[in-house]
């Protein structure tokens, strides 16, 4: 392990947080529960207008997907900060959970979400080993092609 912070170890990848956003409909962005911050689901925002949307494998390629993936993850991550104070403050991110919008035929969900679970790996080393799981909706909110939702212990 390093003697590095995370938000450092973001900016290794030429990647910043953004401002954490606000809710888009009657729900709270993050919850804590005893030492568990528990994030809503985050999508590809970047200065304030989704940068990703369609569908994988459709209007956007895999790539693409990880790359959704990632923002929509560097999002969730500012809301941890947010409900946490620092970054430094997480012993262990616990789960990531991941929702794609993709086309019919495309099979490569996992490399998408690595969007995600690389991002996380880097910033938080072994305190980012995670589990996860993938889900897929047929229609996304917003039109947007990825949502991401992060379980962190602090």
């Amino acid at each position: 392990m390093t003697d590095k912070t995370p938000e450092q170890r973001i900016a290794e990848l030429g990647l910043a947080l953004p401002p954490a956003a606000g809710a888009v409909a009657n729900y709270v962005p993050w919850a804590i529960i005893g030492n568990l911050v528990m994030t809503s689901g985050n999508l590809p925002w970047r200065d304030g207008k989704l940068a990703y949307v369609g569908k994988i494998g459709r209007e956007l390629s895999g790539e693409d997907g990880y790359l959704s993936c990632q923002l929509s993850c560097l999002n969730a991550l500012a809301q941890i900060k947010e409900a946490a104070g620092e970054l430094s403050r997480v012993k262990r991110i616990v789960r990531l959970e991941g929702v794609l919008g993709v086309a019919d035929d495309f099979k490569d969900h996992p490399n998408c979400l690595n969007g995600a679970s690389d991002l996380i790996n880097t910033a938080f080393e072994d305190k980012g080993r995670h589990t996860r799981m993938i889900y897929t909706n047929p229609v996304m909110p917003l039109d947007c092609t990825s949502l991401v939702v992060l379980y962190a212990e602090i």
